[in-house]
Parts: structure tokens; C-alpha cells; sequence
């Protein structure tokens, strides 16, 4: 994998694929972080004086209704105000006002280009990774940039098909994005998981159990490790399918995997065995934050994937709350990995060094798939 750091832009024409797909509300941006996460390698372009064209999705586009929610422009309106340099929003996806604006842009300026998944209506030609697609889109730059980390696990015309007609390089989150998890994998930590499907687990269990001292669960993906032991999980979310497979998760590294000793539910805090067949189980108990802080206390490095509760309701924030506070508090070096445990923390107010936004490009790569995407990223060399 090439960086585009190494390379000079000078005067040209550099088509990057960003991921901004951000929560979006009357036009209003809900979360940037997605957007500051790419300012780096755009801010690099526009000082490098090149001509800087971004590409990204944004939801999914299934009918006219679709596009008509998820444009680009207000994405356009705010970075406009996070960097210094102008911002041209194009409303469709190709045609002879999306050439001629590129065809007129000075360089060190930024032109964002229609959601890329506008194409997926009626005929799916991003998400089918079109060749046409593709070579049109290539055939607007000079270079092309891969800098969305969060899609990189998805082979579309705008993160795979370019890569095929274009000299191509990674951008500086894609970099960061990789220098991180390959120290998360292969580090000695305490591996955190939480979330609401175990299924999306089970393979980050079983690529880094050799390099996690411990690993700590909660969230709804606990209850299936839970019911595995024979424990009533009263109405608790339950994969029946994947039952053996944690109780042979168990059997063979028990000594690592830990367990809630008690859960907060509507009815109030249960012991795991006292509760009740109409529980559902929201967050994790006081019992079980105590228990996990004792382990966390001889943590070097921490890997936390996904909340351990229902964090947007107060009821159910304090696993995932108390947790936060307890890593920054005594300084332990912690990365999180994800959409939703990166909110959390955003809502806290807990700030920490290392973060992953990438969602199922992070779990896909925490549990060792590789990218073909990021295999095209040679430069010149395709």
C-alpha cells in the first residue's frame, strides 16, 4: 500500500473516495467526526495545489424518495466552515456540469461531487462495481485516493472500480486507520465488547483471543454467552444459532472471557442468577463495572468495541459511562473501534487518542478478512 504523501499533486486533478456518510437531521449534521476524520489528506491536497474532487455515499438510495433525503449538500455547507479554501457542491453524479465544473477549478480548490449511491437507482451500478461507472469516475482525475476506511470492505465502482484505471494511493486516515488496528491485533490487551449482535462478534473473538488477556463482554451480544451457560436471560436478545458456538468459545478460553455477574434490567438490577422471565437486560450492573475496573487495572492497551448498554437512555448509560471514565481516568491507552461505541463517547464527553470509525470495514479487519481495495493501492503499479 502506497501513501499519497509520497507523491507529487501539483496541478492535478485527485479524485478521493471520503466516507461521509454522516447522521443527518433538517439538514443539520448530527456527528462530523466522519468529515474532521478527512480534513487531513484534503487540507494535504489543497496546500499541494492540487484539484481536489471528493466522492462518498450517503445512506442508501432504493428510490426517488431515497435521493431525495440523501444529498450531499449540506455535507458540502459544513466542511465549507472547517477548511480554509473553496467548496463547490455538483448535484448529480456525472454529465457535462459535473466536467465543465472540474474543467474550471483552480488549484487548492474542492468540488464534492452527488452521493455516490445515486447510481444505485433503478439499476445498482456502484454497489455492482460497474466497469462504465467505474472508468467514467476515472476518467475525471489524474490520481485517485482512497481515504474512506469505513468502506473500504466494500468493492463499489468508488472504492474498488477507479483503482483499476487510475494510479492509486491511500490517504492519511486510511493510513492512521491501518497503523492502529495492526497495533490493536497484534499487541497484548484487554479486548471490550459490547453491541447488540453477537453474531458480528464471534469472529473478532476468535482472530484476537491469542493476543487478549482478557476479554470483557456486555451489551445484548452477552445474553447468547450467557444462555450458552444454561442461565435464564428472561426475554433478553438471544442468537439460538449461535449457542454451541459460544458455549464452545467458553469451554476453550473461559479463563479469558468474562461475563456480567449482575445486568441491569426494566425492572431494575439483577444477579444473572435471579433473574426473571420478563427481564430484558439493558446494560451491564454495579457488581460487573467493579469487576471489570479491577481487570482493566492491569491493562496496558485496550480494545473496546462496541457500548455495554443501551447508552442513549440514561438508565442504561452507566457500564459504558463508568467504564470511559475509569480508562481515561487512570490514564490507560485505549482504542475504540466503531460507530457506535465513538458516539458514546462523544455524548460523555470522553476523549481518547485512538479511534476507528470504520464499523464494518474495523470488525471485518479485526477479524483478519483482507481488503481488496486496499491490495490496488500500489501507485502506479496496478
Amino acid at each position: 500500500m502506497e501513501s499519497i504523501k509520497n507523491v507529487n499533486v501539483n496541478g492535478k486533478k485527485v479524485l478521493v473516495r471520503v466516507d461521509f456518510n454522516v447522521p443527518i437531521k433538517n439538514n443539520v449534521i448530527q456527528d462530523d467526526t466522519r468529515i474532521v476524520g478527512a480534513l487531513k489528506t484534503i487540507k494535504y491536497l489543497v496546500d499541494n495545489k492540487a484539484k481536489v474532487i471528493l466522492l462518498s455515499h450517503l445512506g442508501r438510495v432504493e428510490s426517488q424518495e431515497d435521493k431525495d433525503k440523501n444529498t450531499l449538500e449540506p455535507v458540502a455547507k459544513h466542511l465549507s466552515t472547517l477548511i480554509d479554501a473553496p467548496v463547490y457542491f455538483v448535484p448529480i453524479t456525472r454529465g457535462d456540469m459535473l466536467e465543465g465544473t472540474i474543467n474550471n477549478m483552480s488549484d487548492g480548490e474542492i468540488l464534492i461531487v452527488e452521493n455516490t449511491r445515486y447510481e444505485d437507482y433503478p439499476k445498482k451500478m456502484e454497489s455492482s462495481c460497474d466497469e462504465a461507472l467505474s472508468k467514467y469516475w476515472a476518467g475525471l482525475a489524474d490520481i485517485f485516493v482512497l481515504d474512506a476506511f469505513g468502506s473500504a470492505h466494500r468493492c463499489h465502482a468508488s472504492t474498488y472500480g477507479i483503482s483499476k484505471f487510475l494510479p492509486s494511493y491511500s490517504g492519511f486516515l486510511v493510513d492512521e486507520e491501518m497503523e492502529m488496528l495492526d497495533k490493536a491485533m497484534h499487541e497484548k490487551k484487554t479486548l471490550i465488547l459490547g453491541g447488540s449482535k453477537v453474531d458480528d462478534k464471534l469472529g473478532v473473538i476468535d482472530n484476537l483471543v491469542n493476543t487478549s488477556d482478557a476479554i470483557l463482554l456486555g451489551g445484548a451480544m452477552c445474553f447468547t454467552f450467557l444462555k450458552s451457560q444454561n442461565l435464564n436471560v428472561g426475554q433478553s436478545i438471544v442468537s439460538i444459532e449461535k449457542l454451541e458456538y459460544c458455549k464452545n468459545l467458553l469451554d476453550t478460553h473461559g479463563d479469558k472471557i468474562h461475563l456480567p455477574i449482575d445486568i441491569v434490567t426494566q425492572n431494575g438490577v439483577r444477579k444473572i442468577n435471579e433473574i426473571e422471565a420478563n427481564d430484558i437486560g439493558y446494560d451491564i450492573g454495579p457488581e460487573t463495572i467493579k469487576e471489570y475496573e479491577k481487570i482493566l487495572d492491569n491493562s496496558k492497551f485496550v480494545l473496546w468495541n462496541g457500548p455495554l448498554g443501551m447508552y442513549e437512555d440514561e438508565k442504561y448509560e452507566n457500564g459504558t459511562k463508568e467504564l470511559m471514565t475509569y480508562l481515561n481516568n487512570n490514564n490507560i491507552t485505549t482504542m475504540l473501534a466503531g460507530g457506535d461505541i465513538t458516539s458514546a463517547a462523544k455524548k460523555f464527553g470522553q476523549t481518547f487518542k485512538y479511534i476507528s470509525t470504520g464499523g464494518g470495514s474495523t470488525l471485518e479487519y479485526l477479524e483478519g478478512k483482507k481488503f481488496k481495495t486496499l491490495e490496488r493501492l500500489n501507485g502506479d503499479k496496478q
